[in-house]
């Protein structure tokens, strides 16, 4: 009782002490996710230019724009392909409101006219798109499946997008038109010629290995370009996969499992309390039960020539009916095979037909005759076709039911096996002879079938096959984990490379330069657990961590973060080292010559005058030298007899003295070159002005933060 009325004497202290307890950790928590901003952040996914792009909103195409890409499509890919979708209409929204462009209702109308002509959804009985099919289909889809309606509505409004898109470039084309001067300078530039004789002292005459290119001289490179090396933040790490592949002992047992189907069975049957001797494979007789029971697939009734199976064709047509091959390995798979029929039959026939339906068959239409009245009709036409096989077509033309009798007139030109979908059809077809006319009974009605032709008459077989796939039993699985938790926990105390060595594994895999909206990781494929992981804030370089994938473990160490900037010389130094040297030697030949002639610098570099004739500014390339348009450049600039001081070209340094120059012919039409100019301009518009908004623009993508 004491300490009861201590604890009532002090309650309003322990009220203030949980109240600023739980002040204190809500206040943590908003400093931890970002201060008080943090509700924006989880509410958007992206800000463009201003524009907010609402989480839930986002998230809704997303889901369908997964649908729409199919099963093999990822969340990520569905995210990006948005995100794209979105920034590219805020950034043209702004443009076209500036302009004032707007689409017009015939515009859409007729967009959507080209985009629905030819669905069948959308088209009048005559075939031919119909506006008013759309705004009845609207209407149904709205009131009873929503969700097609919504997805019609973002269809319109990506038509609308594209149609004012086009206007929009159509007025840029419109603006960058090349002028007749530009032509004039377009066939100057392709037609003045100069001959020169110049001398190169080639960058390859100093060895690399005489020139060092330290880390700070990559880095002052990369700070003097800054615009082309500028990266996003990327991560590197390496892993070792633990693959749950089966063992040996797996192929082994799935081998004799599959061999256990070669000899009868003894099963104990609990009902009678007897044991019942099973069939082996080779003897069944009701082939497609056993393969049900026994096999991953089931049985496939069809006939096949040899050049339609595997590599074990031969052996397969070498065998006799109710024969059996196997065990056999085939890509991860222990096999049977048993022929089940043997014949000579066509590769190919040609086939007439009539159909006839009756009152409840999907093929009926606005047909009644009953059964019985489509059995007497169909027996009725074969009567007349066999007295005069002449009158098959007109007779085809007159009482098929089939929708596409008025093209065909009966005839389905030349069938492979299988191609027809109706199992009598196409059994009638296949395992008859030429001239065999017959009434056949379908789910679709009757059908008179004429075979006309036959060619390629060849063995075929038909064959049933026994598959299980070698799967990793439950303790190659155990096994796997413990050898990749051992790994992880070897990794951790001392060094990942140290553990890879130790324990003999030579694949360790390094990844490098993921982007914080990556996902697939070569060797493991999409896998957004790992690339989170690796970007969040505790993870450090040198951080280990083990993942669940697709067909294991994979043990992986965080190796570098680079954040979003400036390439950091180490990565950049394969591409940049050869530039920074070329720069250095450049340097070093410039400080060594002095020489004012031609005949000079070659004496003093032990190199010869070399001649260039008919070289334009269009394509600067100087035979023996390369591409070297500021070389070139300098030629155009000097007088005849004329000699230039040291150039700096691309792969080496000049000089050079001009023998002659040639102007382009007069001409005064220069249409040719204009739509030159206008085709390239043309040829990249797109591209190049959406770069140049998105360039301009004010981006924060937050979509890192949902996947």
């Amino acid at each position: 009782m004491a300490v009861l009325n201590k604890i009532r004497q002090r309650s309003v202290f322990l009220i203030i002490i949980i109240a600023m307890a739980l002040f204190a950790f809500v206040l943590a928590d908003v400093f931890q996710n970002g201060g008080f901003s943090s509700n924006k952040e989880q509410n958007t996914v992206g800000t463009i230019n201003g524009t907010d792009i609402s989480r839930n909103d986002f998230l809704n195409k997303v889901e369908n724009a997964l649908r729409n890409m199919g099963a093999n499509a990822t969340n990520l890919q569905a995210a990006n392909a948005v995100w794209n979708n979105e920034v590219r209409a805020n950034l043209f929204r702004e443009q076209f409101e500036k302009l004032g462009l707007q689409i017009s209702d015939e515009q859409l109308q007729n967009a959507l006219a080209q985009n629905l002509s030819g669905n069948p959804t959308f088209s009048n009985e005559a075939g031919i798109y119909d506006p008013f099919k759309v705004q009845e289909y609207l209407a149904d889809v709205k009131e009873n499946a929503p969700q097609q309606y919504a997805q019609f509505v973002e269809f319109e409004k990506s038509l609308s997008q594209n149609a004012i898109e086009q206007t929009y470039y159509s007025l840029i084309r419109a603006g960058l038109t090349a002028t007749t001067f530009e032509g004039k300078q377009e066939h100057k530039l392709e037609n003045d010629k100069v001959d020169i004789e110049f001398v190169q002292i080639p960058f390859s005459s100093i060895p690399d290995e005489e020139i060092e290119v330290t880390e700070k001289d990559i880095e002052d490179y990369i700070k003097r370009n800054a615009k082309k090396y500028e990266v996003e933040a990327a991560v590197d790490f390496q892993y070792v996969l633990f693959a749950e592949n089966p063992s040996e002992d797996d192929e082994t047992t799935i081998e004799n499992e599959i061999k256990e189907l070669l000899q009868p069975q003894i099963k104990y049957n609990s009902i009678s309390g007897l044991n019942d001797t099973l069939p082996s494979f080779q003897e069944a007789t009701d082939i497609a039960a056993f393969v049900s029971q026994h096999s991953e697939g089931q049985f496939t009734d069809r006939w096949v020539f040899k050049q339609q199976l595997n590599p074990d064709a031969d052996t397969l047509f070498s065998l006799n009916k109710g024969e059996v091959y196997g065990p056999y390995k085939t890509q991860g798979r222990i096999n049977l095979a048993k022929v089940t029929d043997i014949r000579q039959m066509a590769d190919s026939v040609k086939t007439k037909h009539i159909m006839i339906s009756w009152d409840g068959l999907e093929t009926a239409g606005s047909n009644s005759r009953t059964k019985e009245g489509a059995k007497s009709l169909a027996d009725s036409l074969l009567n007349v076709i066999k007295r005069d096989a002449s009158k098959f077509e007109d007779l085809a033309i007159q009482f098929s039911d089939d929708p596409g009798v008025e093209e065909n007139k009966g005839d389905l030109g030349y069938l492979t096996p299988g191609s027809v979908s109706i199992k009598e059809f196409n059994d009638f077809a296949f395992e008859n002879n030429r001239g065999d006319i017959e009434i056949i009974e379908t789910e679709l009605g009757y059908f008179i079938i004429k075979i006309e032709e036959q060619k390629n008459i060849q063995k075929a077989i038909k064959v049933a096959y026994i598959v299980k796939t070698i799967q990793p039993s439950e303790q190659t699985l155990n096994q796997t984990f413990t050898e990749a938790t051992r790994f992880e926990s070897k990794a951790l105390s001392t060094d990942f490379i140290s553990a890879a060595k130790e324990d003999e594994i030579s694949d360790v895999r390094p990844v490098n330069r993921v982007g914080e909206l990556e996902e697939n990781i070569p060797g493991i494929g999409a896998n957004r657990e790992i690339v989170n992981w690796a970007f969040e804030k505790e993870t450090k370089v040198g951080a280990i961590k083990r993942f669940n994938v697709n067909n294991g473990y994979a043990i992986v160490q965080l190796t570098n973060k680079n954040p979003k900037g400036l390439m950091p010389a180490s990565e950049a130094s394969a591409q940049v080292t050869p530039l920074v040297r070329n720069e250095k030697k450049a340097k070093r030949i410039l400080d060594n010559n002095k020489a004012t002639t031609l005949e000079e610098l070659a004496s003093a570099n032990n190199v010869q005058v070399k001649r260039a004739n008919a070289l334009n500014r269009k394509s600067p390339l100087i035979p023996d030298a390369g591409t070297e348009p500021k070389v070139v450049g300098t030629a155009f600039g000097l007088s005849q007899g004329q000699s230039s001081g040291l150039i700096e070209g691309k792969n080496g340094i000049y000089m050079v003295r001009v023998l002659s120059t040639t102007e382009a012919a007069q001409r005064e039409d220069f249409t040719s070159y204009i739509t030159q100019i206008n085709n390239r301009r043309a040829s990249n518009i797109n591209a190049t002005v959406f770069n140049a908004l998105k360039k301009k623009a004010k981006i924060e993508d937050r979509r890192a933060n949902l996947y």
